[in-house]
């Protein structure tokens, strides 16, 4: 159950992974608040846009740029101030600071400096889009931006062809064309696809159908804001195996060691039998 307590101080030397709005500020956490408010410092990746939502909140909090461009100088910097003692609170532009960020790069440096990290939960626009999706969120993969262009860009699409989770891609609105395109070209026309626009914004949009059909929308109404894909994992097709087969791999299963029950339950999890048609087939193998 969730702590009710408040803690008003914070920890000496610490890092906080801060979670800021995606779009509507009023998804901002009281605690989230209440951190920037108190840190020492805040790490924003563009100093502009946080001091809209530091303003908002009447955060007078001072600031310093950290973002993609800045990593080599600024973390020695940063990592001083906290083995001073100081706080220090980082944001993104939207969302999680270290997803699809270079948060990460000073997440680690922390660690390897045995400095402690303590993550302030937020909005996601990965988890947001995926739940509002209606396609599986029991197993999905988050691919972030896909590479430009060039055999990068491919490899990781053709990497993605067999890939049975449900896929997350963020994407901004001048490439969404290509990328549903290069998509539907290498996984299939038919995949089911969502199209997760201005999340949380006054213009939230969800549009929902196949990958081809996203192609014919994006073409007759250009795109628009920022996007998140989710898109459906490809089919699982279980190999069909003669019963000569099963055997074969059943008693190769128990040869390591498994026994009758746990070898016809793993290998009915693979093929077109159920686990009580193959531990009947186990019948025919001695224990030996």
């Amino acid at each position: 159950m969730p702590d009710s307590s408040l803690q008003p101080e914070l920890q000496a030397g610490a890092l906080y992974l801060v979670g800021t709005p995606i779009g509507n500020l009023e998804d901002i956490t009281f605690r989230a608040v209440r951190v920037l408010n108190t840190v020492d410092l805040i790490a924003a990746e563009d100093t502009r846009h946080t001091g809209k939502l530091l303003q908002h909140f009447q955060i007078q909090t001072s600031q310093v740029s950290y973002h993609d461009h800045n990593t080599q100088q600024r973390i020695p910097e940063l990592i001083a101030h906290l083995t001073e003692g100081k706080t220090l609170a980082l944001v993104t532009d939207a969302g999680m600071p270290g997803i699809s960020d270079p948060g990460y790069e000073l997440v680690c440096a922390c660690v390897q400096q045995g400095l402690t990290v303590i993550p302030i939960p937020g909005p996601s626009a990965v988890v947001t889009a995926l739940a509002v999706a209606a396609l599986p969120t029991d197993r999905f993969v988050f691919e972030g931006f896909l590479p430009a262009k060039g055999k990068a860009r491919r490899d990781r699409i053709t990497a993605l062809q067999t890939e049975s989770r449900t896929i997350l891609l963020y994407e901004s609105p001048h490439r969404l064309l290509q990328t549903l395109t290069d998509l539907a070209t290498t996984l299939s026309p038919e995949r089911p696809v969502t199209l997760a626009r201005e999340l949380t914004k006054r213009y939230e949009e969800f549009w929902r159908g196949t990958l081809a059909d996203a192609i014919a929308h994006c073409t007759t109404v250009p795109p628009r804001g920022e996007f998140t894909i989710a898109i459906a994992g490809a089919p699982v097709s279980n190999p069909v195996l003669s019963e000569a087969a099963i055997l074969d791999e059943l008693k190769a299963l128990m040869q390591q060691g498994l026994s009758r029950s746990e070898a016809s339950r793993q290998l009915a999890q693979g093929t077109r039998f159920s686990r009580r048609e193959v531990y009947q087939l186990s019948l025919r193998l001695s224990d030996g």
